[in-house]
């Protein structure tokens, strides 16, 4: 007879858990007789003692077997997707998701909501009305078949013992441990049936996996549980020590994602992450012969506005508005107090502490403290500037708050301030690809 407190007495005292005991508690978690504080106490305890390499395939496998598992035999081309480790402003799976799909791809995302300090793509999604995460099976395989894309949350039928314990982690500091996060992201991967995987691991003090080695340690541990189960996967370590991209939010990220996919502005860094991580999913489904062929496909998509109409046509497929990219202002929320975070001293903008920017988010109720807290698409920051700027006292954004009272103006700006370091000298420019 298996007992759940037993289970997790044995990982709580740093001893191997058997593959039945592992599908066991699985079950369990999907057909909820497993409770919220035995799956935090798993969580915690795994999170202090580790899981082996045996143990995290195994956790893997259970998840991805908990629900459905997807098949595309009915596709005539390869089916890819890519995800990553969450950081602030990292919006980089909407623009991509129709970049690669312009590019013959076909790309069933199954995302995930904001996690700790950092944002969720589903959040951003449905800050945009009538948008529909949570298609039935039958309608997602079917817009991806029709537009190369859909992305969608996770639901009862993928991988549903992972939504809870997704959920648990969130809300009980055990987001951080390298098995917890290579089950979880490769489960909901093997549910959706894919044929290749790209990562987009991040490391800084604005992502899960803060120095370059902990980023390193995650990528072996995914291509080798991804190996095991013949899932080809390519892992790219990115910068997380400033937000990506303008602005950080749902309704802000939205926006941005609209200004990229049209021409109107396309950050640096931002571009530079999102070709990257394109031109390694085309790769991956032979779509072309070398990386330099897979950017310049990926770039076409974008010049010739290929990918800008299947992000307009996946929105509305899956029930938001058929005009957004007309009309982003008629439909989208928006904030009804605007803060603008001024220079107070000269100098050059040396570092962001972008995880605290993250936390500042969520206690102004754009990302989530608890599991049932509901999230204010309106919040956001947006102008934001990067690592570099030169700034003058009084003179220079550094940012711009989207609140809906001002009563939280003053703390904002105060926050702000002190998540960023300002030197007299400029600093040397941050690497962005650090392994591709």
């Amino acid at each position: 007879m298996f007992l759940p407190q037993e289970f997790i007495r044995r990982k709580r005292d740093n001893y191997a858990l058997d593959p039945d005991q592992i599908n066991a508690f699985i079950r369990g978690v999907a057909n909820d007789t497993i409770s919220d504080a035995q799956i935090a106490a798993f969580c915690m305890a795994v999170f202090l003692n580790g899981l082996n390499a045996n143990e995290t395939a195994h956790l893997t496998t259970a998840m991805a077997d908990s629900g459905t598992r997807l098949k595309w035999n009915q596709l005539n081309g390869p089916v890819i997707d890519k995800h990553s480790t969450g950081g602030v402003g990292d919006k980089v799976s909407l623009m991509l998701a129709p970049i690669v799909a312009a590019c013959g791809l076909y790309v069933p995302m199954i995302a995930g909501r904001g996690l700790g300090h950092t944002g969720g793509t589903v959040d951003k999604l449905e800050a945009i009305p009538s948008y529909k995460t949570n298609l039935s099976i039958t309608d997602f395989q079917r817009i991806v078949c029709n537009l190369g894309c859909a992305i969608i949350g996770q639901t009862a039928e993928f991988a549903p013992a992972d939504g809870r314990l997704y959920a648990v982690r969130d809300v009980t500091a055990t987001v951080e441990n390298i098995s917890l996060i290579t089950a979880s992201i490769l489960s909901k991967k093997l549910a959706a049936g894919l044929q290749g995987l790209v990562m987009d691991i991040k490391t800084g003090n604005g992502a899960f996996m803060p120095t370059l080695e902990q980023a390193q340690h995650l990528a072996d541990s995914l291509t080798r549980v991804a190996t095991a189960a013949d899932l080809p996967l390519k892992a790219v370590i990115t910068d997380m020590n400033q937000v990506l991209g303008s602005s950080a939010g749902n309704t802000v990220e939205i926006i941005e994602t609209i200004d990229y996919l049209t021409g109107k502005h396309r950050d640096p860094r931002l571009h530079d992450v999102t070709m990257t991580l394109a031109a390694e999913m085309i790769l991956l489904g032979k779509q072309a012969l070398d990386p330099k062929a897979a950017r310049q496909k990926a770039q076409h998509a974008l010049d010739n506005g290929r990918a800008a109409e299947i992000f307009e046509k996946m929105v509305g497929a899956q029930g938001g508005p058929h005009d957004l990219l007309d009309n982003p202002d008629i439909y989208l929320p928006k904030a009804s107090v605007i803060v603008d975070v001024i220079a107070d001293r000269d100098g050059y903008i040396a570092a962001q502490d972008t995880r605290n920017i993250g936390v500042l988010l969520v206690n102004f109720k754009a990302g989530r403290a608890r599991v049932e807290d509901t999230i204010d698409p309106r919040i956001g920051i947006t102008d934001i500037a990067p690592i570099g700027t030169k700034i003058e006292k009084g003179k220079t954004l550094l940012a711009r708050f989207h609140l809906v009272e001002p009563l939280g103006k003053d703390i904002a700006i105060h926050s702000y301030l002190n998540c960023l370091t300002i030197s007299d000298t400029a600093p040397s420019p941050e690497k962005i690809i650090h392994v591709a």
